[in-house]
């Protein structure tokens, strides 16, 4: 494929495809490479070149073209570099790859020290905010990176997003960051799901006291989307249970390696592996009202 677009999207699921969508709304030009054949579609429909690989996704790259990695976890991100038909080889010195998934700081340094043995360049730079958020370039971005790679970027990451928060230069302080957002997005969603339990055992009409807790202290953006959600029956995935059990892991994890003990992380912990254990890995987040509703 001859090298002409300027950002290549591995990876077009909610957040993937809402970034993509908010380029193509920009008219960059985008190829996208996504194992779902639904996903990929759709992405085409917006004007994006299909690839049938993450290869392929590469070898479409013009010289300092980004390819944007929006898959789901370490594993997914190893693949789509490294495995059968991975990114990784056909990244030439110049281009760049910019994380976007929840990973855990280590990984993303190992992966940032990989391409660089190409001269390729790397930014971490997880997301959050949903994909209503994304689409409309209103997510929130953490960027770690060299200079010269947040300078060349600009452009890009303006593009995508409102909200850029550049929080280092060292691989991995993107992850760190996320990993202290998702730790709080989960302790806020477990109390908010625990809090509106509470106000149906009470007898309360569940949204009206949500209202109030909107104007009021209680107040947190995870709780009011969420629950919104949860109390009209809405469970249908914008954000998988499996991604903050995911998350709460790694937060931990990322904890025990500083010697620090997050006690409300372990309590939100334990309630994402039992919503896990309750077989709803593939509902949205917001299910956690209903295994609060059982205690």
């Amino acid at each position: 494929m001859k090298p002409s677009t300027s950002v290549a999207v591995v990876g077009a699921g909610n957040m993937g495809g809402a970034m993509l969508a908010r380029l193509r709304d920009l008219a960059w030009q985008v190829a996208v490479h996504d194992t779902d054949a639904q996903a990929q579609a759709q992405a085409v429909t917006l004007g994006a070149a299909p690839c049938g690989s993450a290869a392929q996704a590469a070898q479409s790259l013009a010289p300092q073209g980004v390819l944007l990695v929006a898959v789901v976890d370490a594993a997914q991100t190893e693949s789509v570099l490294w495995g059968k038909a991975g990114a990784g080889a056909h990244l030439q010195p110049g281009q760049c790859v910019m994380l976007c998934p929840t990973l855990g700081p280590a990984t993303v340094a190992a992966q940032a020290e990989r391409l660089a043995l190409q001269g390729v360049d790397c930014m971490d730079a997880p997301m959050s905010g949903g994909p209503l958020r994304a689409r409309e370039g209103r997510m929130s971005l953490m960027v770690a990176c060299p200079d010269a790679v947040w300078t060349r970027h600009q452009n890009l990451l303006n593009a995508l997003s409102d909200q850029v928060f550049r929080v280092g230069t060292r691989a991995g302080d993107g992850a760190r960051t996320k990993l202290v957002n998702n730790l709080l997005a989960a302790v806020n969603l477990a109390g908010a799901a625990e809090a509106m339990a509470l106000a149906e055992r009470l007898g309360l009409d569940p949204a009206a006291t949500l209202s109030v807790i909107e104007a009021s202290s209680g107040q947190s953006w995870i709780g009011s989307d969420r629950m919104r959600r949860a109390l009209a029956g809405d469970l249908a995935p914008r954000a998988h249970v499996s991604l903050l059990a995911k998350d709460t892991s790694l937060a931990l994890q990322a904890a025990e390696d500083v010697a620090f003990d997050p006690p409300l992380g372990r309590i939100a912990r334990a309630l994402f592996a039992q919503a896990l254990e309750q077989g709803w890995a593939d509902l949205d987040d917001a299910a956690l009202l209903q295994l609060m509703r059982q205690r």
